[in-house]
């Protein structure tokens, strides 16, 4: 049986602000900004050189529904590349960059081919074999409703594959957008989900593939890890799925032992060590640094400068350079030498442990709102934990100071 060849990405975020980057100097800023359109240009190189028989793109092109002029025109421009060589483009849009947003217009080639705000199918012959794809792009920001009832069972001849920016119904862990159960999807008899929304790579399903590709660049400190895009071949008995890389700059977490380190010239000696060999594996990296076993370190050296003090001493070793590496935390573990007393200890916890989430939310609206706000994170549950058990952590510290 003959067989198709596409390329499935989605959620390329270009232009994105890099939230949770806010202490980047402007150059490192510039920098990580610029990393969006680099791993779009590793993915249009490739395309026009491999030459696939089409193109999905599921969602999210653009970081804001503003759409900046800057990200567009990139965006048109490798459309133009790929018009060059006659590759068709199949693109829906998502809740990141959905219809109803306001922006300067720029025109795409007559090779890209988008999809409206109702569920629409689009036809093509590729290799004399019919091709349906089936999708939509969000009218506005929040789709909550689910979309996928909409979508036409396939039928008769032909390969049919769906394109779905949304989030599997009952994932707790994402925002849940046009939600969708993965028997849905399996019931309407496609060849084919190409995924979008979830930055994660994963396959859900092995046949017919359900498949989020990731996105094509990490953007903080939750999408670590290599990120890249689908290469797809596909007949109606089986399908291949090879992935391609396109990060440009790695998130991710390295950890340090500081067993036997007494100075801090070792101890910084030991972290460029561990930092030169990630760097000589994943190339330019944003990395969180958790030291462990720093028993015999803790008191000297920890307990005498700020953790600012430790950042700025190590950022300075890699300022300027390429590979590109930023150290955007060092985590260090709550060390005491005695148990705090009951009568202390109790209370701080329970004090802690009474915030809900509305109140750690409150007490950082005012930074949210500020116009630097666009570069933070939004609080989730989970960074409400790390929050709590570092809060404890200082209060512990202070403590034993004190005592």
């Amino acid at each position: 049986m003959e067989t198709i060849r596409f390329l499935h990405t989605a959620d390329l975020h270009l232009d994105s602000p890099f939230k949770g980057m806010a202490a980047a100097g402007p150059d490192e800023l510039l920098r990580l900004q610029q990393s969006t359109f680099t791993a779009f240009d590793r993915f249009i190189d490739y395309a026009v050189k491999e030459q696939p028989d089409f193109i999905l793109i599921v969602g999210d092109v653009y970081d804001g529904e503003d759409r900046g002029l800057r990200a567009q025109i990139r965006f048109q421009q490798g459309m133009q590349r790929l018009f060059d060589v006659g590759i068709p483009v199949f693109v829906t849009y998502g809740n990141h960059d959905h219809l109803a947003g306001n922006w300067t217009r720029v025109s795409l080639p007559a090779n890209v081919q988008v999809f409206s705000e109702e569920v629409e199918q689009k036809q093509m012959t590729v290799k004399g074999k019919d091709v349906f794809l089936h999708g939509f792009s969000y009218p506005q920001r929040h789709v909550r409703e689910p979309m996928i009832e909409k979508y036409p069972s396939a039928h008769g001849e032909g390969i049919h594959i769906g394109l779905l920016h949304g989030s599997v119904a009952g994932d707790s862990a994402h925002a849940v957008y046009a939600p969708f159960t993965i028997r849905e999807l399996q019931e309407k008899n496609y060849h084919y989900w190409a995924l979008g929304h979830i930055h994660k790579r994963q396959q859900l399903v092995e046949y017919p593939p359900i498949v989020y590709p990731g996105n094509l660049q990490g953007r903080h400190r939750k999408e670590q890890g290599i990120k890249g895009f689908y290469d797809i071949s596909l007949s109606s008995e089986k399908a291949s799925l090879k992935f391609v890389e396109t990060s440009d700059i790695v998130f991710t977490e390295l950890t340090i032992s500081c067993e036997g380190i007494e100075f801090a010239d070792a101890w910084l000696t030991k972290c460029q060590e561990a930092i030169d060999g990630l760097v000589a594996e994943s190339g330019s990296v944003v990395v969180e640094l958790v030291m462990e076993h720093v028993e015999g370190l803790a008191d000297d050296l920890q307990g005498a400068s700020t953790e600012s003090e430790w950042l700025d001493v190590l950022r300075e070793q890699y300022s300027g350079m390429e590979p590109f590496v930023w150290i955007s935390s060092i985590e260090w573990p709550l060390v005491t030498n005695r148990e705090l007393p009951k009568a202390l200890l109790e209370p701080i916890e329970q004090t802690i442990e009474k915030w809900e989430q509305d109140d750690w939310n409150n007490l950082v609206k005012d930074v949210y709102s500020h116009r630097a706000g666009r570069y933070l994170e939004r609080l989730e549950p989970h960074d409400i934990e790390q929050l709590k058990q570092q809060a404890a952590a200082l209060l512990a510290n202070e403590l034993l100071k004190e005592g």
